[in-house]
């Protein structure tokens, strides 16, 4: 199939099946401002660069007093040395969660690359800092596992010359070759963009480098890209479709599902490591597979932020909360990975979804008793399993035509899953 240089042409490319099926990515947010590690509580960490140049802002307020008034925040890359980066632990850990794909930041906002390029010259983690090619590392770690390795790619740079003078100049001169460069240097699974709100789609010259992509490139068949290519394309153009914390942009929902889409968050409300969040500002483990569980329900996949430390390291409540979902996926994990929507709206306390002929009923509390599940109809020569509890016979009835479950006394001790418990319904009818 080759593509043409319109929207309309590149929009009809597929998204790879690979990403539908993988239901769960992790994204990492690691640069220059994980130094700092700091904002006011609720904001992005990652976004210190800009927020010292606030008039008033807490982060302006804490760079004066702890860096000083010349400090720059250029300046930070001499405190950037990587240190105690481990790829192989990273590798490790992700493969552990239960992730099967990763967006790690090869440039961010600030321009500061995490490997080594002539487009960033004396401005990348092999030039300077901790003069280690950070993406390179990782992608060989990764590789080792069944984790597909991806990157996030920034678009725009705060303080590039040629971008504050000329963006369309910036796009042509410096951004595509600098992308094309990078995606058949490390060939990604995933590109992430982001930093496209300025400007529309024909000013970063999107399509061009999307055409390349899909008709030319090493990774023409398998990469996924998302929907950031310019102020107009959220949840309208470009691969598959990404809300942050819940939202497109400017509070807009997803509403189209006929593409793939993903949600991306933190564990708190920061991408970057932001220091003085504390354990009220993280999800708890239940609340990671709520959402999870949701989102699959609904056909989509799980962006999961990690923020390491600028030593390399993952904080530990991060590092819990990934093993934590590892566990809970190594049981249910038939109910999620390549699983299909049952029903997008679900009832309160159950996620539905469909696989390999079954139907799995998600539930966020265990029912000692019975349990109506008000979207599945009932069916002679219908069994159901808790997933973790195959010995513990649960009995099927017809409530009206719908399915009533009735459980036995089980001691929690003896259960496999925590948190959340999966249904499996065998002998239905799969929802087309």
């Amino acid at each position: 199939m080759y593509y043409e240089n319109n929207w309309e042409s590149l929009n009809s490319r597929p998204v790879p099946k690979w990403f539908g099926d993988a239901k769960i990515g992790i994204f990492i947010t690691y640069g220059l401002y994980s130094v700092p590690a700091f904002t006011q509580r609720g904001q992005y960490a990652e976004w210190y660069g800009q927020m010292i140049t606030y008039d008033g802002h807490a982060a302006q307020d804490f760079h004066r007093r702890t860096y000083g008034e010349k400090f720059k925040y250029e300046d930070f890359v001499g405190m950037f040395k990587a240190e105690l980066f481990d790829p192989d632990q990273w590798a490790e850990l992700f493969q552990k969660s239960g992730a099967k794909y990763t967006n790690l930041i090869s440039k961010y906002h600030d321009g500061f690359c995490m490997y080594k390029t002539p487009y960033a010259y004396q401005w990348n983690s092999v030039d300077v800092g901790p003069h280690r090619d950070i993406v390179g590392e990782f992608k060989k770690s990764i590789e080792k596992t069944d984790v597909k390795f991806g990157v996030y790619h920034s678009i725009y740079e705060w303080t590039h010359p040629l971008y504050l003078k000329n963006p369309e100049e910036f796009s042509t001169e410096h951004l595509i070759p600098m992308m094309k460069e990078m995606i058949e240097k490390y060939q990604p699974w995933t590109l992430f963009t982001d930093g496209e709100w300025d400007h529309p789609s024909n000013v970063w010259h999107s399509t061009d480098f999307l055409q390349w992509l899909y008709n030319e490139s090493s990774v023409k068949d398998t990469i996924v890209v998302n929907d950031r290519w310019g102020k107009e394309t959220r949840g309208e153009l470009g691969g598959y479709y990404t809300t942050e914390y819940g939202t497109i942009g400017n509070g807009k929902e997803i509403t189209d599902f006929t593409r793939p889409y993903e949600e991306c968050r933190g564990f708190g409300s920061s991408f970057g490591y932001n220091r003085i969040e504390r354990t009220e500002d993280y999800l708890t483990p239940k609340q990671v597979l709520v959402t999870l569980c949701d989102l699959v329900s609904k056909g989509g996949n799980l962006l999961i932020n990690v923020g390491p430390a600028a030593d390399g390291t993952i904080p530990v409540i991060m590092e819990e909360r990934l093993l934590q979902m590892g566990k809970w996926l190594e049981v249910n994990g038939e109910a999620i990975y390549s699983s299909k929507v049952y029903d997008r709206e679900g009832e309160a306390g159950v996620y539905y979804t469909q696989n390999n002929g079954n139907v799995y009923a998600i539930l966020d509390m265990y029912p000692f008793g019975t349990k109506i599940l008000e979207k599945v109809p009932y069916s002679e020569g219908l069994s159901a399993t808790v997933l973790g509890c195959e010995d513990a016979p649960i009995t099927v009835r017809d409530a009206g035509g719908k399915v009533e479950l009735c459980f036995p006394a089980i001691n929690p001790d003896d259960m496999k899953s925590e948190w959340l418990y999966t249904i499996r319904l065998e002998n239905t009818e799969p929802n087309k």
